[in-house]
């Protein structure tokens, strides 16, 4: 099975550049990848902050961007995200309970899509309701489990960013550890490539596809970095995961 994470493509409805960047040519450039190297991928997830702006014509361009991509393509929502703009452009993207979180039962792994849009704040949250949800779930989706998420419930050792994380990651850490299936957490938001473990479960974070966050551990405030954009690709093999960052040169 072969999964890919895209994260962070922060398009906007205006065209303006970010960084001095364009980031819709970036995401082009990234798809164009993708379908030239892992147009056999099982699904492509987009991991939030499609939008920078949250306007609908952002959401429109990312319907264009996406249109030629091989692979089928499933959308989570960051915090620059606007969840009714989202929903008018993309009425079909799967959702349960009024947020977009859905999940996918197959094998080897079943794949759980949450929703950490907290409108109006940078920091994630999952309420009752969507821990309620996922509690759900957990208990009926075949093991090994796979989350996808936008904001980590972890912190990277980097204060401006550990500061925005999702909010009580205590609460949703006691809903997994209830069930004990989830083996690897996916996540965007600060775009940085991270791994490592958190609560006993594997962990991972993207770059984005347009800008980075520069490494400056211990900072107190946060700063742009440039390294190069690259997307994820998750290659499952019964128990055995390994994720490539795969490096795609800025438009």
């Amino acid at each position: 099975m072969k999964l890919i994470q895209i994260t962070d493509p922060h398009l906007r409805g205006d065209g303006k550049p970010i960084c001095g960047l364009d980031p819709a040519a970036n995401l082009a450039k990234v798809i164009a990848d993708i379908n030239r190297h892992h147009a056999d991928a099982d699904l492509v997830v987009f991991t939030g902050d499609l939008s920078d702006d949250g306007s609908p014509a952002s959401y429109r361009l990312l319907a264009e961007l996406l249109a030629p991509l091989a692979a089928p393509s499933r959308l989570l929502l960051g915090n620059h995200d606007d969840r009714a703009a989202f929903r008018a452009v993309f009425p079909d993207a799967p959702a349960e309970e009024g947020f977009i979180q859905s999940v996918v039962r197959t094998s080897p792994v079943s794949c759980l899509f949450l929703d950490t849009l907290d409108e109006g704040a940078v920091a994630g949250r999952l309420c009752e309701r969507r821990l309620a949800w996922l509690d759900r779930q957990l208990g009926e989706a075949p093991a090994p489990i796979l989350v996808f998420m936008h904001h980590p419930p972890f912190d990277i050792g980097m204060p401006p960013l550990d500061a925005v994380k999702l909010a009580d990651p205590k609460a949703f850490a006691g809903v997994l550890a209830r069930h004990g299936n989830v083996r690897h957490i996916f996540a965007g938001h600060v775009h940085r490539l991270c791994s490592g473990t958190w609560n006993g479960m594997a962990i991972s974070t993207g770059r984005g596809t347009n800008h980075q966050t520069a490494p400056l551990f211990g900072a107190k405030d946060f700063a742009v970095g440039f390294e190069t954009p690259a997307y994820n690709v998750i290659l499952i093999d019964g128990a055995d995961i390994v994720v490539h960052a795969q490096e795609v040169g800025p438009a």
